[in-house]
């Protein structure tokens, strides 16, 4: 076990808030919350991200530096973006001991960049970025990460015969090998740029039917003709008018432009490519999977909307404890926080529609108010001014 951490009311002297973004006053702040719904309301407290549009930076040492040579490493922890993140990041980083860590910032090395980020439609993943030879490289694959209000548990696996796993939930969602997933390393083949075409490789796929020959007089058939329905006005007038011609038609009997048919090329081969040689820049590395210096962990994003608890953070060499960790925290209290949760959805959905209700019935009440006067009875003068007049 290199390091876990469950935030409890001690966790600000383990945690360091980085002094980047503090001068142009866009650093954020972390919080000790459960959020808005729980299943357990102390076991469930961890970090949230606030206010929005801010950048947000923290860390903790893990103590001595270690490395996962010749053994697996797991990296675990949970994320709630019970804001319901739009756009955002939601990773957490490991660092050497090399990193400058009180102005931990996005310039700041790392070794490993795991977690989900969400940023509008476009990107719903699971990063997993690593560092080699100082260059950071995303996996090649897309991984969809969980985009409700909820609590889910992230886990990565490395092994040291240089395959991976990324578990949601502690359910697996990806794996492979880091070598065809990442481009840790040159390509193994290359096309051999020195390798020419035959001359008799033949690339049509298609070649003229010489059997198909164009009818005799084909070309001789006119595209129009005289409409030999018109007939000349009765206005008409030669000498006026000059004389009169016919307009043209289509001629239904022409074809078009002869086109000699195709048959499939008995000697078609393909299009030609070099053939692939080995790359004589690619080097073999059994060790792919390997850290030597590993010191700290730390979240460093940005978030528009803010809101995102983080929580139970699991660092080891074994893949079972790691599991058995994140079923004795997100498992034993995501059955309570999910029915608070669809309590508080019921009681909104009330709420609005009680309020939508009462909208209602006050419309209608002023449009009875609204009502048009009635009209006044026709004036009619007294009995002794109608004898008057």
């Amino acid at each position: 076990m290199y390091f876990e951490e469950k935030f409890d009311d001690k966790w600000t002297d383990r945690w360091t808030h980085s002094t980047w973004k503090k001068s142009d006053e866009t650093a954020g702040e972390f919080t000790h919350t459960a959020g808005k719904f729980y299943g357990d309301a102390e076991a469930d407290k961890g970090i949230q991200t606030g206010p929005d549009a801010r950048f947000y930076s923290i860390s903790a040492d893990m103590g001595k530096t270690f490395s996962n040579e010749g053994k697996s490493l797991v990296v675990q922890f949970s994320a709630k973006h019970e804001q319901k993140l739009d756009c955002g990041g939601g990773y957490i980083k490991i660092l050497p001991s090399t990193s400058d860590m009180a102005n931990f910032g996005g310039d700041t090395p790392y070794s490993i960049m795991f977690g989900p980020d969400i940023c509008g439609y476009s990107t719903k993943r699971v990063h997993v970025i690593f560092t080699y030879k100082g260059k950071n490289l995303l996996t090649k694959k897309t991984i969809p990460c969980e985009t409700d209000e909820l609590t889910h548990v992230y886990t990565l696996i490395l092994h040291s015969n240089n395959t991976y796993a990324v578990l949601i939930d502690n359910e697996e969602k990806e794996q492979g090998t880091l070598e065809e997933d990442w481009d840790f390393l040159a390509p193994k083949t290359i096309k051999d740029s020195d390798a020419k075409k035959p001359d008799e490789w033949d690339e049509r796929s298609k070649i003229p039917d010489e059997t198909d020959v164009k009818p005799e007089g084909y070309d001789d058939i006119p595209e129009t003709i005289k409409d030999p329905d018109a007939k000349k006005p009765e206005d008409w007038d030669d000498e006026d008018d000059g004389e009169w011609e016919a307009p043209s038609t289509k001629n239904p009997e022409y074809k078009g432009e002869w086109v000699q048919k195709e048959i499939d090329n008995p000697d078609y081969k393909g299009i030609w490519e070099a053939p692939d040689i080995a790359n004589p820049d690619y080097v073999p590395d059994e060790t792919l999977y390997k850290f030597d210096d590993m010191k700290y962990v730390g979240f460093e994003l940005w978030q528009v909307k803010a809101g995102t608890i983080f929580d139970n953070i699991h660092v080891s060499d074994d893949p079972a404890a790691a599991k058995k960790f994140a079923e004795d925290t997100w498992g034993a209290t995501k059955g309570g926080e999910k029915a608070m949760f669809d309590k508080i959805e019921e009681e909104k959905k009330a709420a609005e529609a009680e309020e939508a209700k009462k909208l209602e019935a006050e419309s209608k009440e002023k449009e009875g108010e609204e009502e048009p006067e009635e009209e006044e009875d026709e004036y009619e003068a007294p009995e002794e001014t109608k004898d008057e007049l």
